[in-house]
């Protein structure tokens, strides 16, 4: 960890040092994860895509089209109609339950949400993998 912090450091002092770092072709990207999230994904015989994403709609509140209105609360739509979203139905979260959405405890998907909105979609890469 504390070699994390000095290559950061370091990569933030040379940001300043070097005239023209704004054009960079080599970016450092450092994360450090915030949270770890209990989640459902696909249940057999329904598939969760993998891959990398960026949000394509947001809502507050949004009720399933597909599923017979089924709550989806803080609902961050990915692809096509896939989300990231709230989930009442907490006693499934850690193991697969969904038709293919992620799932969240909805005060997870409340903190998720609200860190989408502040730093904005365009800001927000959403990588699943197995």
């Amino acid at each position: 960890m504390r070699r994390v912090v000095l290559l950061a450091a370091l990569f933030g002092l040379l940001a300043f040092a070097l005239p023209g770092s704004a054009l960079a072709q080599v970016v450092a990207h450092i994360s450090v994860p915030r949270f770890n999230w209990a989640v459902s994904t696909a249940r057999p015989g329904y598939r969760t895509p993998t891959g990398t994403f960026k949000p394509t709609a947001l809502f507050r509140y949004h009720a399933s089209t597909i599923y017979s209105g089924s709550p989806m609360p803080y609902s961050i739509f990915f692809l096509r109609g896939y989300a990231i979203h709230g989930s009442y139905e907490t006693k499934y979260l850690g193991r697969p339950a969904s038709h293919g959405c992620v799932r969240l405890h909805p005060s997870n998907a409340a903190a998720l949400y609200s860190l989408v909105k502040t730093y904005g979609p365009s800001n927000t890469v959403i990588r699943i993998s197995y």
